[in-house]
Formats: C-alpha cells, structure tokens, sequence
C-alpha cells in the first residue's frame, strides 16, 4: 500500500490528533503517503442545543464512517470517548493508542479551584457528567450549556460569560493550552466518561491490511482499560449522552474500574466498583452493580 487517508474533523484538536497518527504511520512505514481529509460533522455544526437533545455523540463520527464506507477515506481518528460503545455493522476500533491525562480540567481567569466558586458562579460545560457531578458536590453553582471546539469555549469565557469551564485535561494539553489549566479535578471530584484521553483509530472491518499497518500504534494497557469502561456504556444503554462515568486502571495485572450514573440535577449519584481479568465482564459487573442501586430508574428519568 503506497496512500492511507484519514478522515477526520475540521475542529484544531481534531486535526491535532490526525497529524499525530499521520506521522507515526509515516515513521513505522517508510515510504507509505498519509494524507487527511478534513470533514465537517452534524457534531459540529449544531452548536445551540445539548448534544443529548440532537442525537448524542455519534454526530460527531458518522460523516467520517460514511467516507470510509464509500472509499474516500481508509480510517478514520476519534477521541474514543465521542464514539459510541457500539459501532455500525461493519466498522472496527482497529487501535487504541496510549492515553495522555484521563482526567478533568477546570479552567478559569478567576477561580483556582471549585470550592473557590461563589454560589451563583456560573461554570459552562457541554456534558451532563461533568454537570452532575458538579452539582452533587457544589449544588450552588449555576452550570449552564457551552458547545464549540476547545477554543471557542475558552474564548466564551474569557469573555465573561462564564466564571469557569470544565474541559478535558487532554485536549488543552494537546493544543498546547496546559497552562490555561488552574486546577486538574481529582477522580472522586469528576470521574471521566469512557475512553477520555485516548485516541481510537477506526477503520472498515473488511480492511484487514489497514489493521495490519495499525496494529504498532495499539497500546495493550490502554485498550484493557477502554474496553472495560465502553462496556460499562454499552450494558446501560450504549448512549455517550447518559451522566456516565467509568475510569479502569491496570494494578498487578488486574483491571479496577470505577464507574458512576447521576440525574442530571446531581442528586442522585450511584457508584461502582468491580475487579477482574476480563474487560467485559469487569464493565458489566460495575453496570450490574448500578443497576442493582437503581440506576435503569435514574437514566429513564432522563428521556
């Protein structure tokens, strides 16, 4: 194979995350030409309603699809936690490659921490995990809908029209915002959604060579602990829009996974933990785990 193309969005981070797996291709393989082929996604372009309200998530990867389905592309790039825990018919996760900080930031010209935050603060956030679990703990805080790329949201805020954001730690990191960073939120203050921090690389099941040139840029550990948290996702429902949390850390050759489901006011907040070998079945005894504390009663709340 001398040409790969990969599909990806047109937002800076996006971009950012297919040069990145254009030059390890390049560098694994010698010779081999990696172009992109920028795309514009329903994800991006709807930007004043709740992606929960206008589909979920997968606007955000189905364009890229239907260019690998025609041919225009051989594989696509995702942040794996905007793909949802079940693919089309036909389409494979052909690598997870290691993952930068799982975690949540806040960012803010005024406030260094959470606890900092007045009540009636205002705090912009696109999710309705980061938004519950901010509420559980900060129930005074006004959280309020921010849609847009990486920079458009910081540039709402420095603007005024928030106190504080809360994006993703590997985001800012990645578009060499890190210092925007005022403080990195713990695991007990955000659990992060599944896959949060690590790239997926996608292509065509039926594209075994692509697989085969793929295959180097896969990180075992990384792909235990992803699996793990999508399955919790896929046995509650599979929507990447749900208040959904799942973090998997590998510790003496075992997955621990810790998984949360809130209401969207924060008021209601169920836990799990579960251990094991098996990233399946450790992400479905954590979902059994909800469930059995009312979790089907708190995400048919939701609809």
């Amino acid at each position: 194979m001398k040409k790969l193309v990969i599909a990806t969005r047109r937002s800076r981070l996006a971009l950012w995350q297919a040069e990145h797996i254009q030059k390890e291709l390049q560098r694994l393989h010698p010779g081999l030409r990696v172009e992109l082929l920028p795309m514009s996604t329903k994800g991006d372009e709807i930007l004043d309603r709740s992606l929960d309200s206008v589909g979920g998530k997968g606007l955000f990867v189905k364009e890229l699809e239907n260019a690998m389905a025609d041919g225009r592309a051989d594989l696509a790039v995702h942040s794996i936690k905007d793909v949802p825990a079940d693919l089309p018919q036909g389409f494979v996760l052909a690598a997870i490659s290691a993952r930068e900080d799982p975690r949540d930031a806040l960012v803010s010209n005024r406030f260094a921490t959470l606890a900092e935050m007045p009540r009636g603060a205002v705090l912009g956030t696109s999710s309705l995990r980061r938004a519950a679990q901010v509420r559980e703990r900060h129930p005074g805080l006004g959280v309020k809908l921010l849609r847009g790329n990486v920079e458009t949201r910081v540039a709402k805020l420095d603007r005024g029209e928030y106190d504080a954001i809360v994006l993703a730690v590997a985001g800012l990191v990645r578009l060499g915002l890190a210092a925007r960073i005022r403080s990195r939120l713990s695991l007990e203050e955000s659990l992060p959604a599944p896959g949060q921090g690590a790239l997926g690389i996608e292509c065509l099941a039926a594209r075994k060579d692509v697989q085969q040139m793929l295959a180097p840029l896969a990180d075992a550990t990384t792909a235990q602990c992803v699996r793990a948290e999508r399955a919790v996702s896929r046995a509650l429902g599979g929507s990447c829009t749900i208040p959904l949390g799942a973090y998997a850390e590998m510790r003496d050759g075992k997955l621990d996974l810790t998984a949360l489901v809130a209401s969207e006011d924060g008021r209601r907040v169920l836990r799990a933990r579960a251990a094991g070998s098996d990233p399946e079945e450790v992400g479905a005894q954590a979902a059994r785990s909800l469930r059995d504390q009312g979790a089907d009663a708190v995400l048919g709340a939701l609809k």
